[in-house]
């Protein structure tokens, strides 16, 4: 076949099949995300690149592959590492991989949600140091969920998943975002739009599930965590950047808010030094669709976005430019 398929890191095996049966297919060998000219000199001839959210594609990599390029398959829902209107531009289409991890997300949030009011992270480390403990009335208390209020911003496909679970532990559900959600889904989940100063005035979470765009950019900010109750708790599985870390840091330190609880941060996979060092915050490595189903379901997906493409039909996901 004289379809190149570039696939910028390893991807389970089903997603390769897939792949092998629409083109000549090169996985790049280096276990960690290409330094920009490794990128642009990996995909110089391909007419279909699978990129991974750390991989940013923009005019530069568009022009590196080449006239031939018909088709960038993003292994993420999101898509802010891509140029769209580049690579749409030079005439090849842009896919995600949504759906396939919303469920596996929104177990994370309400893992981190459960994490930071419950202080589990804390006990853990404090087992682990063995450091002397016992029990008593007093010890180690977090705040429970029931009759709180969960404040979604972004009641998308996660935001949804992520209240139908608060709901089955007794969470009261508040939305904001650009637009309402449809009145079906609003009366499903009980939920009530509230503009976004409101939201965060008044609810016990806020849960980040919005799109890393130019508006949403550090979206939480020193005023926006100022605005929050002293009780309140920040997840955030959406993307890095929109939480200014810095402010975080210091609302956590001062008690501005009580705790956080962070998948995603600013400038992977290096976190602000000054949230290590606080109990009151939850951080893991990006897991929020980090299982084996998930995974090779989003790689799937993607390959079969890009030998849609490639054999002449329309993806199953595009992105629009």
């Amino acid at each position: 076949m004289d379809e190149r398929i570039v696939v910028t890191r390893a991807v389970p095996e089903p997603a390769l099949e897939l792949l092998r049966a629409a083109g000549e297919v090169r996985v790049c060998e280096q276990d960690r995300p290409l330094t920009p000219d490794e990128l642009r000199a990996a995909v110089a001839g391909a007419h279909g690149i699978v990129a991974m959210v750390h991989d940013r594609i923009d005019a530069e990599v568009v022009r590196a592959a080449g006239p031939g390029l018909r088709v960038v398959a993003n292994v993420a829902v999101g898509y802010d590492n891509i140029d769209v209107p580049a690579v749409t531009g030079a005439g090849a289409v842009v896919t995600n991989t949504p759906g396939v991890l919303t469920d596996a997300t929104a177990d994370l949030a309400m893992g981190l949600l459960l994490m930071a009011t419950r202080r589990l992270g804390e006990g853990e480390r404090l087992l682990r140091a063995r450091q002397p403990w016992n029990f008593h009335l007093g010890f180690m208390l977090g705040t429970g969920l029931r009759d709180k209020t969960l404040g979604i911003v972004g009641l998308g496909g996660i935001g949804q998943a992520v209240a139908r679970r608060a709901r089955a532990f007794g969470m009261r559900i508040a939305y904001t975002g650009r637009n309402r959600v449809d009145e079906r889904i609003a009366a499903e989940l009980d939920a009530r739009y509230l503009p976004m100063d409101e939201l965060l005035r008044t609810s016990d979470v806020v849960s980040l599930h919005c799109p890393l765009t130019e508006r949403t950019r550090h979206l939480v900010d020193a005023a926006a965590l100022a605005a929050m109750k002293p009780s309140a708790v920040l997840i955030n599985t959406a993307r890095g950047p929109v939480v200014d870390e810095r402010a975080l840091a210091t609302a956590l330190r001062e008690g501005t808010i009580a705790a956080a609880g962070l998948d995603v941060f600013e400038n992977e996979p290096e976190v602000e030094p000054g949230l290590l060092e606080l109990d009151n915050v939850v951080v893991v490595p990006h897991l929020g669709s980090a299982t084996t189903e998930t995974r090779t379901a989003m790689a799937e997906l993607a390959a079969r976005n890009v030998a849609a493409v490639l054999g002449g039909g329309e993806p199953v996901t595009p992105v629009g430019g």
